[in-house]
């Protein structure tokens, strides 16, 4: 079994001061606090970065929302974890849209029918796979695709964020929202 932490679910009322605008902000934004804010509140610096960079990526990556999830879904499911898996499956169906075949080829890890969409998955999986040093092949099919150069550094960017929360909710074992729970898998495997 893998170490567990035993720090407690933070709120806005318990988080550290430099943690609380950042808890109070997201369920104005949210209308609630996801369990894995509460848990990154115990690390101010790590909360503010997460937060930060998702806008960031969100705002400015240049990817459509459907291929901001397939990149957040890829880096999750390579990442083992079962946390980011349901709450992105979740908003990709929900809010981004993605189309039905590549987020059920995602979560079971088989290939996405729509070219563009395979290539931008197969360079994400590559690029965490290879810990930053993905083939010539794979870059140049990558941007055979119609991506930039400009976004293959986007897709470090979201492998940061990614990795950010996906280390926090390994590390607590984040208990699952109800509006997630029925995006939960199995079990996430590689």
């Amino acid at each position: 079994m893998n170490a567990k932490l035993t720090l407690p679910l933070l709120t806005e009322d318990t988080a550290p001061e430099r943690s609380r605008e950042f808890l109070s902000n997201t369920r104005r934004k949210q209308g609630f606090v996801p369990n894995m804010y509460g848990e990154m509140a115990h690390a101010p610096g790590a909360l503010s970065t997460y937060l930060h960079g998702y806008d960031w990526f969100r705002k400015e990556s240049g990817f459509t929302p459907a291929e901001q999830e397939v990149v957040l879904l890829v880096i999750s499911r390579e990442n083992g974890c079962h946390y980011c898996m349901a709450a992105h499956s979740m908003i990709a169906e929900k809010v981004s849209k993605v189309p039905p075949q590549a987020l059920q080829a995602i979560r079971e890890g088989t290939a996405i029918d729509d070219p563009k969409l395979r290539a931008l998955a197969d360079f994400v999986n590559e690029m965490v796979e290879s810990r930053g040093n993905p083939s010539q092949a794979s870059l140049q099919s990558f941007t055979g695709a119609g991506y930039s150069e400009p976004h293959a550094l986007q897709v470090v960017l979201a492998i940061a964020i990614k990795t950010l929360s996906n280390y926090t909710n390994h590390l607590f074992d984040t208990p699952m929202e109800p509006a997630f729970a029925s995006y939960a898998l199995p079990a996430v495997t590689k």
